[in-house]
């Protein structure tokens, strides 16, 4: 048997940081949202009862640590499966980037190999096991447009985001989220994104007041060291972008644009900027209402 599945990139529409726990992590607040941006991964029965990773790059590990290997691990011991697996990823979304990349390749490892092995369990009970090994993976493993709070894994699905287009750039360089969070522990936030304002405009379906409430306070930090960021929003805007944000701890920018032709335009202009060597134009997403 094989099973083949697309692992969706996420954006931040709003990210909040509103505490630190006595364990470390930071208790968060943020919408968050795929995009049509992919990595594939296939998923394949072997007898030799070894959990094998192959991928189309070499920028990432292919060893145990690996989330996809990390989360195979967890459910062969877990539920006793004798089989070994062969998986492949196609790697397509940025690494390092603020795209939940990783994590999304672990979500569809856990569903495939709950799929793959029979093991019968819920999202629910996916998103139980998920979140002891990465607080995203929950959300990946749920997708669409959700309000998510606590550490990332309390979950609450919202309405779709109005249709729009979406131009991502990387730039040239990779942040440490550890590094980020720690930079603003040592920073007052003195202005906190309105996450329920932004929830509120999405249910009214105005793309507009959206991104007029679009905030990241983790944007001052990244931004502060990479000048890059705020240069490439300024050219999506300059284009056309209704909002142009930093997602997640960065250093991806994404711009949201109303039609197609003027993201082509948004995306023609970061190309010819040269201030990231990875953009696409891609589109918020729901996989759930096309794919199991």
């Amino acid at each position: 048997m094989k099973i083949e599945r697309k692992a969706y990139a996420k954006i931040n529409l709003g990210l909040d940081v509103t505490g630190v726990r006595e364990d470390g992590y930071h208790i968060v607040k943020m919408i968050m949202q795929n995009v049509d941006l992919y990595d594939t991964l296939t998923f394949e029965d072997n007898d030799s009862g070894e959990i094998v990773l192959t991928a189309s790059t070499d920028k990432i590990a292919t060893d145990g640590r690996n989330l996809i290997c990390r989360v195979a691990k967890q459910l062969k011991d877990k539920f006793n499966v004798k089989k070994g697996v062969s998986m492949h990823l196609i790697k397509r979304i940025p690494v390092a980037a603020g795209m939940a990349g990783g994590s999304t390749d672990g979500a569809a490892a856990y569903i495939a190999l709950n799929e793959l092995w029979g093991l019968g369990l819920s999202k629910k009970e996916l998103c139980e096991m998920a979140v002891s090994l990465g607080a995203d993976i929950p959300y990946c493993i749920m997708g669409g447009t959700v309000l998510a709070e606590g550490i990332g894994e309390e979950l609450t699905p919202i309405k779709d985001v109005p249709d729009c287009h979406i131009v991502i750039a990387k730039p040239g360089i990779d942040v440490s989220t550890a590094w980020v969070y720690k930079e603003l522990d040592n920073k007052e936030i003195t202005v906190h994104p309105d996450i329920d304002g932004i929830k509120a405009a999405i249910e009214e379906g105005n793309l507009t007041k959206m991104c007029s409430l679009i905030g990241n306070v983790l944007e001052d930090v990244t931004s502060g060291k990479y000048e890059e960021v705020g240069r490439i929003e300024e050219v999506l805007r300059k284009e056309g972008a209704i909002g142009a944000f930093m997602t997640g701890s960065g250093p991806t920018v994404f711009g949201i644009f109303d039609s197609r032709e003027t993201a082509e335009a948004g995306y023609k202009a970061v190309v010819e900027s040269k201030l990231a060597p990875e953009v696409f134009v891609s589109a918020s997403i729901n996989p759930a209402k096309f794919e199991e």
